[in-house]
């Protein structure tokens, strides 16, 4: 029998996987990951557990918002459970299903859904249930809709966009003269306009114009890789048991210009996200590319910070970005009665993300980001359009947030924003890496 690689290290048979009888099973039949139980339930209080993946400011808004929904619904309470970002949070949520013990309702990223929904780890959502608490689809920005949908059904609602922005100091911008009249920065549409943008800064801060820490981390190099690659107009089309395509000569240029970013004027030559983040918050760079979840950071700096879409450098607006989604995790035997409670709770957090939104991430829900409460929020309301231009991973059962790929693409990447190798042999190497997963089938 086939065996398929989970996790480093761990060879499960699709036999196991589905059955739940690997190492996992006493893991999960002694409920450890459930997170349920106890004294509530005793009162006739119906359960619901809940996995997530949110930690620091991201855990907390979560939590308040977890609080709200328990307040205003005694039938039920929710009971959130914790697990670490990346590889090991997909995989456990991917045996709980497998093993028939998973969590009523848990959040996974959009990008990571295509590797669920076919394997029947997840369960589609029921529209009608749905609008009855007043959510339907013609609530979401288009984009965030279309990405719900495997197969002409939704396997996942989503609570936000989280984009890939610009932030910037508007005080530094100011001295060196890059406002435009409506105090925001300036617009430049190309390479080397942003160039000279950056350039200007430095002039002022007299260490770099950018911050962009990158080293050991793919996804952050894949995040602006991705912006720049679709701001070509190009797609990627990963499709099984076929090789990747691709524009190559837009990987390649993206490359090139993202490398030339890095001379010690307009960036430091290396350095990873945490530095990058401190360099920008001591004020030792004008500008910042990073996530929108960094704005609270940036904010309880006392920063003078003010963000928007990346700039648009190659012709077609895009913005790299993914979605923290609700999914139904597949049950053995559904409790109607706790799944109504779900889409009573799911609804309730989407109706109150206003408090998500002041973490930095844009609201799913679009009456709450029509809301004039949303529009005094600066500088969210200045990069709320990026939900408009947003750009997820092409769909592969092992592309998305936190996924084995991106680190697959830092390893062939790096050397190249180093310095020490070209582009196109960075490139070719990720392809071809790329190409041997596709020829692999999914292993859930």
């Amino acid at each position: 029998m086939k065996q398929f690689e989970v996790f480093p290290g761990k060879q499960l048979s699709r036999r196991q996987i589905l059955t739940g009888t690997a190492a996992f099973g006493s893991l999960l039949a002694a409920g450890a990951l459930t997170g349920c139980g106890g004294n509530a339930q005793a009162a006739g209080v119906r359960d619901i557990g809940f996995w997530h993946l949110l930690s620091g400011g991201d855990g907390i808004k979560m939590q308040a918002m977890i609080n709200g929904a328990n307040q205003a619904n005694p039938a039920f309470k929710v009971h959130p459970t914790v697990l670490a970002w990346g590889p090991p949070y997909y995989t456990k949520l991917a045996m709980a299903s497998a093993g028939g013990r998973p969590p009523e309702v848990a959040i996974m990223h959009a990008s990571r859904v295509p590797g669920y929904a076919p394997g029947g780890l997840i369960d589609p959502w029921d529209l009608s249930l749905l609008a009855e608490h007043g959510v339907t689809g013609a609530d979401f920005a288009p984009r965030i809709w279309e990405k719900s949908q495997q197969d002409g059904k939704v396997f996942s609602i989503a609570l936000d966009s989280h984009p890939f922005v610009m932030f910037y100091n508007t005080d530094v911008a100011r001295k060196a003269g890059v406002l435009a009249g409506n105090g925001q920065l300036e617009d430049v549409a190309s390479p080397q306009e942003f160039m000279d943008l950056a350039r200007e800064m430095q002039k002022v801060t007299k260490a770099h114009g950018l911050s962009f820490g990158y080293l050991g981390s793919g996804s952050q190099m894949w995040r602006l890789f991705y912006t720049l690659y679709k701001q070509h107009g190009a797609d990627i089309s990963l499709t099984p048991g076929q090789p990747m395509k691709v524009d190559r000569d837009a990987a390649i240029e993206s490359l090139e210009f993202m490398a030339s970013l890095f001379d010690d004027t307009i960036a430091a030559k290396s350095g990873d996200i945490s530095t990058g983040i401190a360099e920008f918050a001591r004020g030792d760079s004008g500008m910042l590319f990073s996530g929108v979840w960094e704005l609270p950071t940036l904010k309880k700096a006392g920063l003078p910070v003010d963000a928007a879409t990346i700039p648009t450098l190659y012709g077609t607006p895009a913005a790299y970005a993914d979605s923290h989604s609700f999914v139904l995790p597949r049950q053995l035997n559904v409790d109607e009665a706790k799944r109504r409670d779900v889409y009573k709770f799911v609804s309730d957090v989407l109706k109150g993300s206003l408090s998500w939104a002041e973490a930095g991430h844009i609201p799913a829900y679009q009456p709450v980001v029509r809301s004039q409460a949303y529009k005094d929020l600066t500088p969210q309301v200045h990069y709320a359009n990026a939900a408009d231009v947003i750009a997820y991973d092409p769909e592969s059962w092992f592309s998305g947030s936190g996924s084995d790929w991106q680190t697959y693409f830092a390893e062939n990447v790096q050397n190249v924003l180093l310095g020490r190798d070209k582009a196109a042999a960075g490139w070719d190497a990720f392809e071809e890496r790329t190409n041997h997963l596709l020829s692999m089938p999914n292993p859930v």
